[in-house]
C-alpha cells in the first residue's frame, strides 16, 4: 500500500546479538500489498476508459511487480516531430497478481506481450495482454491470462508511439536559429520528477530502481546521446544509424536521459580517467570552454571529498535550447538551460561566471546525492536537494576560492527565511502524493532550508564528523533508497564504523557494550534534534534577555507579519519546539559558546563581565535572534563605535535580524534604519550591500504606491547617504569578485534614481555600442546597467530588441530582455509578453521571469497581473499546473501588492481558480505575503517619513 514501503520495523527478527541493548530488524524496501486480489471490493476501483473496472485504486504503485531491466529502443523523427519505440522489461514478482501496473502518459500503446522465463528459455512466443488505461492517475494495467506466481522473472515487452512533446518535459522537442537564419529542431528528454512515463511506460517512482540498455536509432547528420558510454553504431537501411549505449548502473526512472541533435563538443579528462564533455549548438561552442574546466575541477573534487569514484565512463554536459529550470542531473548525460552552463567573455558578467559555477557544481553534487543514492519518496527530496545546494558552496568555495562564495551562503539563508517565516510554510519532510504536490516540493524550502540546517549540523558536530557521517551514509546506501533517519543515523555511527560485523550491529560484548549505548546516545540526539528541523515547518526566534551576568533565553516561532499582540499568534506557536544549537560570543574573549536550547526557556550564566552579547556567531545557525531591554542599543553603539569588533558576518546577520524583526512587530523601524548609520565606515562589501538592500526595498514599495514625498526624500538620502562609495565605481570590469557585484549593484541603483553622472555614462557608453553595430565591449559587469538606460529612448529600445534576436550569448539576451522591461511605455511592456506567448523571438522559456521583470515596473505592475489574469487558461497550456514557472508567475506578478482592494482582487482570482480545480500552495503564500505588506505599510510608514525628514 501507499505508506506501508515505509514502515521502519517487521516482526523478523534474526537474532539478540545485543539482546540487552538493543533488538535487531530487518527492514525491506519494498513491502507487500495488502490488496487481497481474490475478495477486492469492486466499488472501490476507478474505471478505465474503456469502461472495464481498472485494478487499481492507490496513487502510488502497488509492489507485487518490481522491475529489474529495461531494454529500451526509441526512434525520434524530427521532420514528423513524433517517435515510435519499444521496451522489454524484466520483472520480479513478489507475491502472486493477476496485473502489473505502470505508469504511461500520452503514449498510444499498440502491443503488450508477456514472456516467462521458460517462454524465454525455450523461444516460446509471447502471451498478449490486455491493456487499461487510468489517465487519472497516469496507470496503465497489463492484465494476464494465469496469474504471474510469486520469485519468478518475466519479460514485458511494449510497443508504443508518441508526438514529441511539446512543453519542456517528458521526450520533447527543442529549437534553435543558426547563424545563417536556419531553425533546426532536436529532442531531448527531461523525467524529473513524473514524466518519464511521458516517454515510456515504467514504473516511474524514485524506489523502482533499475538497469537500463538504451538504443537510438537516427539520421547520419544527428548525434545521440544517453546516460552511458556508446558501445556500437550500426548501419541500416535508408541511411539510418542505430547507436547502441551501455547498461546503466541501477538507478530510478527520473534519471534516464536521451537526447537527438546536431551539437558540437569539447572534451577532457579527470584525473580518474572520466571523459567530461560539454556539448551545445554549433555556433556557441566558443561558450563551452569555462564549464568544462569548471567540470573537470570539480568532478576531482567530489571524488576525493566523498572518497567514491564517480561511478561511469564518462559524463556529458548539454546546453539546450529550450529548458525550464536550470538544469538536471540525469547521471552522466546532465542537462542545462544555456545561461546556466555557457559562458561569454564578452557579454558574460562576475555574476553570470559565479551562477554557471555553482549550477554545475550542483548536479555534478547530485551525481553522488540523489543518483548513487536516492530518496525513498518526493517527500524527502530535499535529500537530494538540500544536499547538493549545500555542496555547491563547498565545493565551490575550495575550487574557485577568487568567487568568495563564502558570504553568499548567508544571503541564501536569509532568502529562504523570508518563505519559512510565513505561516503558509511548509516542513522539509513534507507529504507530496499527486504530480502536482510533488513538483511543489521543488522550492527554496528543500533546497535553500534543507542546506542551511545541513551548514548547521556541520557547525554543531564539527566538519569532520559531518563529512564522515555523509561519506558513511552515501558508501551504505549506494545504488538504493533512503530516507531522513538514514542520514541522522550516518552522523553517529562510531559503533557501526570500528565494532560491527557484516550487517552494521553491534555485538553486546564488555567492550562494545559501552560503545553502542554511546552510539545510541549521541544517534538519538542527533534524530531528535534533526527531528525538529525537518518535520516542522518554520524558525525560531531565541530572545534573549541579558540580567547581570544572566541570560535568560526563550524560544518562539518567528512569524512575518503577524505580531504578538495579533488574536491568532497565541495558537500559531502551540506545539512548536525546536532544539536549537545556539551559539554565542562576548566582549570578554575570542571565544565561540556553544548550548542546546531544548525547551522553551532556559538560563545562561556568564564567566566574565561583558559589555555586550552576540548571538548566532557567524550565523551558522537557522534562527533570528532578539535582544531585549539594551541588547539593541548595546550592539548598535558597538557598530558605530568599532564596527569591526563583530566579525563580517554577525554584522550582516545584525542587519538582517533587525528588519525581519520589524516586520514582525518586535522592533520599531527607526532602530532598525539607525542600525545601518555605520555602514558609511563599513568596510565589507556583503554587509554595506545588505544594508543598501533594505533601504532599495523602501525605495520600491514607496515607488509601487506612489506615496510621493517618501519616494523623493529615500532618494535623496540614498544618493547622500551613499555618495562617497558610488563615486569611487568605476565603469571597468576591475577587482575582486565582490568589489564588482558592488559597482554592478551600486551604479544600478545610481542610474535607476536618475542620477544625471550615471544617466551621462551609460547614455555614452549606449551612443557608442549602437554607433559601432553592436560591436563595442563594454564591461560585462555595467552591462544591464548601460542596456536599461539605452532602452529609455524608442530609437534604443528598437535597437536592443533587433540585437536581442541576433545574440548568440545567453548571458547577454538576458541583460537585453531585462533592459527592455524597464520601458516606461505600456505599449512596449505589452509587445514583449505577446512575443513570449508566440515563444519565437522571446522562447516561452523566458515568459515567466519576463513577467515578473514587467510586474516590478511601476508602469507594468498592473499590466502583467491583468494579463495573468485573463490569460490564465493559456498559460496553463504552456506550463504545468504547480510547475516552477507557473508558481514564478503568481508570485511575480502578485507578491509586491500592498493595498487592500489588491488583496481582495487577488483573493477573488484564486478563489475562480480553486472553483474550477486549480489549488496551489503559492496561492496562501501570496495572500499571506500581500497581508504582511498591507500591515508593514500600516505600521511603519510614519516611522519611515519621519525617520527621513531628521536624516536629510
Amino acid at each position: 500500500m501507499a505508506n506501508s514501503c515505509r514502515k521502519l520495523i517487521f516482526n523478523i527478527y534474526i537474532g539478540f546479538y545485543c539482546s540487552a541493548v538493543i533488538q535487531i530488524c530487518i527492514c525491506s524496501q519494498f513491502t507487500s500489498s495488502s490488496f487481497d486480489q481474490s475478495n477486492k471490493d469492486r466499488g472501490a476501483f476507478p474505471v478505465a476508459i474503456n469502461g472495464e473496472i481498472f485494478p487499481w485504486h492507490e496513487l502510488r504503485l502497488p509492489t507485487m511487480v518490481i522491475p529489474l531491466h529495461y531494454d529500451l529502443f526509441v526512434h525520434p523523427n524530427l521532420t514528423s516531430l513524433d517517435f515510435v519505440a519499444s521496451e522489454k522489461i524484466e520483472v520480479l514478482v513478489r507475491d502472486a497478481t493477476q496485473f502489473i501496473i505502470l505508469h504511461s502518459k500520452d503514449l498510444e500503446i499498440m502491443n503488450v506481450t508477456l514472456q516467462s522465463e521458460e517462454d524465454l528459455r525455450y523461444r516460446k512466443p509471447g502471451k498478449k495482454l490486455t491493456v487499461l488505461s487510468y489517465p487519472a492517475h497516469e496507470q496503465i494495467a497489463l492484465l494476464v491470462p494465469e496469474k504471474l506466481m510469486a520469485d519468478l522473472r518475466y519479460s514485458v515487452a511494449i510497443d508504443f508511439q508518441a508526438k514529441l512533446a511539446e512543453g519542456f518535459e517528458g521526450f520533447y522537442k527543442s529549437t534553435y536559429r543558426t547563424l545563417g537564419g536556419e531553425t533546426r529542431t532536436i529532442a531531448v528528454t527531461d523525467f524529473e520528477p513524473t514524466q518519464a512515463r511521458m516517454a515510456f511506460p515504467c514504473f516511474d517512482e524514485p524506489l523502482f530502481k533499475a538497469n537500463f540498455s538504451i538504443k537510438i536509432r537516427r539520421e547520419s547528420r544527428h548525434i545521440a546521446l544517453s546516460n552511458m558510454p556508446k558501445v556500437k553504431t550500426i548501419e541500416l537501411e535508408g541511411g539510418l544509424l542505430e547507436d547502441h549505449f551501455e547498461t546503466t548502473v541501477k538507478m530510478s526512472t527520473y534519471l534516464v536521459a536521451y537526447i537527438v541533435c546536431d551539437f558540437n563538443s569539447v572534451s577532457g579528462t579527470a584525473s580518474s580517467g572520466v571523459k567530461v564533455s560539454i556539448h551545445a549548438a554549433p555556433d556557441k561552442w566558443s561558450q563551452t570552454h569555462y564549464a568544462l574546466e569548471a567540470s573537470l575541477k570539480l568532478l576531482d573534487f567530489y571524488e576525493n571529498y566523498f572518497d567514491i569514484r564517480y561511478p561511469l565512463a564518462k559524463l556529458d554536459l548539454v546546453a539546450i535550447p529550450d529548458f525550464e529550470s536550470g538544469a538536471m542531473e540525469n547521471w552522466g548525460l546532465v542537462t542545462y538551460r544555456e545561461t546556466s552552463l555557457l559562458f561569454d567573455p564578452k557579454t558574460s558578467s562576475t555574476s553570470d561566471r559565479l551562477w554557471v559555477t555553482k549550477v554545475i557544481a550542483h548536479e555534478l553534487a547530485h551525481q553522488w546525492f540523489g543518483n548513487l543514492v536516492t530518496m525513498e519518496w518526493w517527500n524527502d527530496i530535499w535529500l537530494n536537494e538540500g544536499f547538493a545546494t549545500y555542496m555547491e558552496h563547498i565545493s565551490v568555495n575550495v575550487t574557485y576560492p577568487e568567487l568568495q562564495l563564502d558570504d553568499d551562503f548567508l544571503y541564501m539563508c536569509f532568502e529562504v527565511i523570508k518563505r519559512d517565516s510565513l505561516n503558509s510554510s511548509h516542513p522539509i519532510s513534507n507529504q507530496a502524493e499527486t504530480s502536482t504536490q510533488i513538483q511543489e516540493m521543488f522550492d527554496v524550502v528543500s533546497y535553500q532550508k534543507g542546506a542551511c540546517i545541513l551548514n548547521m549540523l556541520k557547525d554543531f558536530l564539527s566538519e569532520e564528523k559531518f563529512k564522515k557521517g555523509i561519506i558513511h551514509y552515501l558508501k551504505k546506501f549506494s545504488y538504493r533508497n533512503a530516507k531522513n533517519d538514514d542520514l541522522w543515523s550516518s552522523f553517529s555511527n562510531d559503533c557501526l564504523e570500528s565494532d560491527s560485523t557484516s550487517g552494521g550491529f553491534c555485538y553486546s560484548d564488555s567492550k562494545t557494550t559501552s560503545n553502542t549505548l554511546t552510539f545510541l546516545r549521541e544517534n538519538m540526539e542527533v534524530k531528535q534534534m534533526m527531528a525538529t528541523w525537518t518535520l516542522q515547518k518554520g524558525i525560531p526566534l531565541v530572545v534573549v534577555n541579558r540580567e547581570g551576568n544572566s541570560l535568560r533565553l526563550q524560544q518562539e516561532r518567528f512569524l512575518n507579519g503577524v505580531f504578538k499582540e495579533d488574536p491568532e499568534w497565541g495558537a500559531l506557536q502551540e506545539r512548536y519546539l525546536w532544539h536549537i544549537p545556539v551559539t554565542y560570543s562576548t566582549s570578554s574573549s575570542n571565544a565561540i559558546h556553544r548550548h542546546v536550547l531544548k525547551s522553551k526557556t532556559d538560563t545562561l550564566d556568564l564567566p566574565e563581565k561583558t559589555s555586550w552579547v552576540k548571538f548566532n556567531v557567524d550565523s551558522n545557525g537557522y534562527y533570528i535572534v532578539h535582544y531585549e531591554g539594551h541588547g539593541w542599543d548595546q550592539l548598535i553603539t558597538l557598530l558605530n563605535q568599532n564596527h569591526t569588533f563583530l566579525r563580517p558576518k554577525d554584522r550582516i546577520s545584525l542587519i538582517h535580524d533587525a528588519f525581519q524583526l520589524v516586520s514582525a512587530g518586535r522592533l520599531t523601524l527607526d532602530k532598525a534604519l539607525d542600525l545601518t548609520r555605520y555602514l558609511q565606515h563599513e568596510a565589507s562589501i556583503p554587509a554595506l550591500l545588505k544594508g543598501l538592500e533594505y533601504l532599495e526595498l523602501f525605495y520600491h514599495i514607496m515607488e509601487r504606491r506612489n506615496i510621493s514625498d517618501v519616494t523623493e526624500n529615500l532618494k535623496h538620502y540614498l544618493l547622500q547617504y551613499f555618495k562617497p562609495v558610488i563615486d569611487m565605481q568605476s565603469w571597468r570590469d576591475e577587482g575582486s569578485v565582490w568589489d564588482r557585484r558592488l559597482r554592478s549593484a551600486l551604479l544600478k541603483l545610481d542610474c535607476y534614481l536618475n542620477h544625471a553622472p550615471c544617466i551621462q555614462k551609460a547614455t555614452e557608453l549606449f551612443s557608442q555600442w549602437m554607433e559601432s553595430s553592436g560591436k563595442l565591449n563594454i564591461p560585462t559587469d555595467v552591462l544591464k546597467i548601460v542596456y536599461s538606460v539605452g532602452a529609455q529612448t524608442t530609437a534604443g529600445w528598437n535597437y536592443l530588441l533587433e540585437q536581442y534576436k541576433l545574440s548568440l550569448s545567453g548571458a547577454e539576451k538576458n541583460k537585453i530582455l531585462y533592459a527592455l522591461s524597464t520601458s516606461k511605455h505600456q505599449e512596449k511592456l505589452m509587445k514583449l509578453i505577446e512575443l513570449g506567448m508566440e515563444g519565437k523571438v522571446i522562447k516561452t522559456q523566458d515568459l515567466a521571469a519576463l513577467l515578473h521583470a514587467i510586474a516590478r515596473n511601476p508602469k507594468g505592475q498592473q499590466l502583467a497581473w491583468n494579463f495573468v489574469k485573463e490569460n490564465w487558461i493559456h498559460l496553463l497550456k504552456k506550463f504545468e499546473l504547480g510547475s516552477f514557472p507557473i508558481r514564478m508567475i503568481i508570485s511575480g506578478t502578485t507578491s509586491h501588492f500592498s493595498s487592500k482592494d489588491e488583496l481582495q482582487e487577488v483573493k477573488l482570482f484564486f478563489e475562480s481558480l480553486k472553483a474550477q480545480g486549480s489549488h496551489l500552495e503559492i496561492f496562501q503564500i501570496v495572500l499571506e505575503t500581500i497581508s504582511k505588506n498591507i500591515k508593514w505599510l500600516e505600521k511603519n510608514l510614519p516611522t519611515l517619513r519621519n525617520w527621513l525628514l531628521i536624516s536629510i
